[in-house]
């Protein structure tokens, strides 16, 4: 898998790199929705990262969040989010990333994130301790929910919020802090190297968490992903360090 995984972090590093470049500048928005912006960049970062991925695997295919390409039955399908948290990207707030991993007959076997500001790479491929920036990582042993951090996702539709707010309401009282962070992969990624304790999202889709579902469980955590039957192509997803109660 290394040069799946050198591939991975090549290309979300010049995708990171162009979105360095063009962050707190004009932006031309696609769509606007009440809880939710598109970008034209989300577009054009996806399409160079297709680019630089096909073109050194062309019988692979691509599922991303802007478009799909390829025959989706493939046998090696990268799983991609050009730009996790483009409403913070929007606005201004340097918190946001890119998410590249790669299913190999539906078993995610490589999973990178990079975060252009702050320069952090975590990547990781099944099998092997993940890196961040060179370096191993493991989640924290926190068991007690008291000492806990906690990112409770807040989705896009009114069904996912309607459902996110008491968990998150529960959440406040039991643990030391709540975090809503605006980027689905990074607190996948924070999970998965200690700096936060669990993560719960009521819908998400796949390549918002695919690469951080493989960090955290090769860094020793565990990942609940479950579809949901009244939200296409979502799930529910309760990720964490493993040994912490979540009282859910």
């Amino acid at each position: 898998m290394k040069h799946y995984l050198d591939a991975a972090e090549k290309a979300a590093r010049t995708a990171g790199e162009l979105l360095r470049r063009n962050f707190q500048r004009p932006l031309r928005v696609s769509s606007a929705e009440a809880h939710d912006i598109k970008l034209e960049i989300d577009v054009e970062v996806q399409e160079l990262i297709t680019k630089l991925l096909l073109k050194e695997f062309p019988e692979h295919v691509l599922y991303g969040e802007e478009g799909i390409v390829g025959d989706q039955s493939s046998e090696h399908q990268w799983v991609v989010d050009p730009l996790d948290g483009t409403v913070n990207y929007f606005y201004g707030i340097p918190h946001f990333c890119v998410s590249i991993a790669l299913r190999l007959r539906s078993e995610i076997m490589v999973g990178v994130i990079y975060d252009p500001i702050r320069e952090e790479m975590w990547a990781g491929q099944k099998g092997e301790r993940p890196k961040l920036n060179g370096h191993h990582f493991h989640v924290s042993d926190r068991a007690d929910l008291a000492d806990a951090i906690v990112s409770v996702g807040l989705s896009k539709t009114s069904v996912t919020i309607e459902a996110g707010l008491p968990l998150l309401q529960r959440m406040i009282y039991r643990v030391r802090k709540c975090r809503l962070l605006g980027s689905a992969a990074l607190d996948m990624a924070y999970v998965a190297c200690g700096r936060l304790d669990a993560y719960i999202e009521q819908g998400i889709s796949l390549w918002d968490i695919a690469a951080g579902w493989l960090l955290i469980e090769t860094a020793g955590g565990t990942v609940d992903l479950r579809p949901r039957e009244d939200m296409k192509d979502k799930y529910s997803v309760v990720a964490s360090n493993g040994v912490i109660d979540l009282k859910l």
